[in-house]
């Protein structure tokens, strides 16, 4: 729905106006051409000839059309003044010219009607009441102008003439009141349908930008709203287009089993569903639905029940609530993790001590077992205890830059060194070397992130892995990692760089989340795509992880959910 303008807003309360002028305009080309007709055929058929009666008759007609086309566009402003000439004015001239140069007993002083009827509606009261008044004294002057002629008793001809100007004068006022109070009612009128139309806007504007689904539904089970959210979580291939019918696909039987039980019980229902999609993995959603009416108030207003669904994906809400619990738990983890620290340095050294006195190779696997958890908690330690780290050190150090090209090779080469067997990739230093922001270690900690996290998922060929760095003729510089691993669940997809958040069972979850606070600090970004790439073996599809570099102005910092931890 597009936005109302003042513009629009001013000709749509005008518009009532703009219908009356127009059809005073049409209502004075009728009386003309009537009168032209009516003249002429009464001097056709008297045999009389008044060329001076159908002079004024052609005149007053040119002057109605010509108003009538040049002037049809907006009436004249109601305030009296010159402006009403070529209307009231031309019409008093032309009745009172045809009464002056009658003959006959034609009178055409009811034609006093229309001129005080266009100014009682479309005029001010001043200008009503001036139009009456003129045409009372015109009245009255008539009868003055007859009783100078002849003989005879002249009251009761002033007495039809001021009879005949308060009717008029109580016409006018009438009229002017009932048109004053049609006004309001339709200013009120326009000012509702102003306030609904932007409440509407605001409305959808609402729904199309919600983060929950939200799908309106018929009793034929027609889906007639929904926004950009719920036709996401609705799932399937390609989204579909409004209207659809909600019964059409199969994975979405439980929506409308909910949607006809609402209807039926006309009670709000609350579920969780899942939407099984073939090839794709199921889609948990908690959905809640209410009635817009009963069948009976439906049946009163003579109005249509719809059937509103909200729907919540699961893993959102899940992940809202672990993020909840981590604002809570974040100084606690780090305190923790700091103390457990001791104990289990103790642990792997008992452990080395005790391994170097075993034989038994059975023995010596229950060892081995124990250094690698223990190793495996230390790794967790250390990563809770490197967010609180990150955020200290980052906050407290200097504004830094760094060459990007030769510090990614550098980072390369050490990371590759640990082993050359598995380790091998493609590496496209095409930057052109640039200074951007970002601290050497950190960076260090990024990319050797990455590299890691696309080990466990690389091909084994020797473009499967690839590291590439480019500034774009924007001159925004950037660096990517790609694999040619499997694609990634859009479930997991959506939560890759939230704190504890992992596919995997044996991590913790935190190194994506890691990165990206390290890049946020730096005021770079770090984003995933699913990404095709031209390789050896033709195009081949890949997971791109790529860091965007900025490179002025450290931002400002921004608080996080571990910037009170102190360890």
């Amino acid at each position: 729905m597009p936005p109302l303008s003042a513009s629009t807003f001013a000709s749509t309360m005008d518009a009532p106006f703009v219908r009356l002028w127009r059809g005073f305009l049409t209502g004075r080309v009728m009386v003309a051409l009537a009168l032209l007709v009516l003249q002429g055929a009464g001097q056709a058929i008297n045999q009389t000839t008044e060329p001076a009666v159908l002079a004024v008759c052609v005149a007053y007609l040119v002057a109605a059309v010509m108003l009538r086309v040049l002037g049809r566009h907006r009436p004249p402003s109601p305030k009296t003044g010159p402006q009403w000439l070529p209307s009231i004015g031309v019409d008093l001239a032309a009745i009172v010219a045809l009464q002056l140069l009658n003959a006959g007993t034609m009178n055409y002083t009811p034609l006093f009607g229309l001129p005080i009827l266009m100014a009682a509606v479309l005029g001010t009261l001043t200008l009503a009441l001036g139009t009456t008044a003129g045409v009372t004294l015109l009245l009255l002057g008539w009868a003055w102008w007859l009783g100078s002629g002849t003989a005879g008793d002249d009251a009761p001809r002033y007495l039809q003439s001021a009879l005949t100007g308060t009717g008029y004068f109580i016409v006018s006022y009438l009229v002017h009141q009932l048109a004053t109070r049609l006004a309001r009612e339709q200013e009120v009128a326009q000012q509702s349908q102003v306030a609904a139309r932007v409440q509407t806007q605001v409305s959808a504007l609402v729904i199309q930008n919600l983060t929950d689904g939200v799908l309106v539904v018929d009793e034929s089970d027609v889906v007639r709203i929904a926004n950009p959210a719920g036709l996401q979580l609705l799932g399937g291939t390609s989204l579909p287009e409004l209207p659809f019918i909600l019964a059409s696909e199969t994975p979405w039987n439980p929506l409308v089993i909910l949607a006809r039980r609402t209807f039926r019980q006309e009670q709000p229902q609350t579920a969780d569903v899942d939407l099984l999609h073939p090839g794709q993995s199921p889609t948990g959603l908690h959905v809640r639905t209410w009635l817009t009416s009963t069948r009976e108030a439906a049946r009163q207003t003579q109005t249509e029940r719809l059937c509103v669904m909200f729907l919540h994906d699961l893993r959102e809400m899940e992940a809202r609530l672990r993020t909840e619990k981590l604002a809570a738990m974040g100084r606690m983890s780090a305190a923790v993790a700091h103390e457990i620290r001791n104990p289990l340095a103790a642990i792997v050294q008992a452990n080395a001590l005790l391994e170097e006195d075993l034989h038994d190779p059975a023995h010596k696997r229950l060892a081995h077992m124990v250094q690698q958890n223990a190793d495996r908690l230390a790794r967790i330690a250390e990563e809770v205890l490197d967010i609180a780290r990150v955020q200290h050190q980052i906050s407290h150090a200097p504004a830094s830059t760094l060459p990007l090209d030769e510090t990614v090779s550098q980072i390369w080469n050490d990371w590759q060194a640990q082993d050359p067997v598995q380790r091998r990739a493609v590496v496209m230093l095409e930057a052109g070397n640039p200074q951007v922001e970002f601290d050497t270690e950190h960076l260090r900690r990024v990319l050797v992130n990455l590299l890691d996290n696309a080990l466990r998922y690389v091909g084994h060929e020797p473009d499967s892995l690839t590291v590439t760095t480019r500034t774009l003729p924007s001159g925004q510089t950037s660096l990517q990692v790609w694999s040619d691993g499997a694609p990634m669940d859009k479930s997991v997809e959506r939560h890759l760089f939230e704190p504890f958040f992992s596919s995997e069972s044996r991590s913790s979850g935190l190194g994506l989340y890691i990165c990206r606070e390290l890049c946020q600090r730096h005021g770079a970004s770090i984003s995933y795509q699913r990404l095709t790439r031209t390789t050896l073996r033709g195009e081949v599809g890949g997971n791109a992880f790529t860091v965007g570099f900025r490179r002025t102005t450290r931002p400002a910092d921004a608080a996080t959910l571990f910037d009170t931890i102190v360890v």
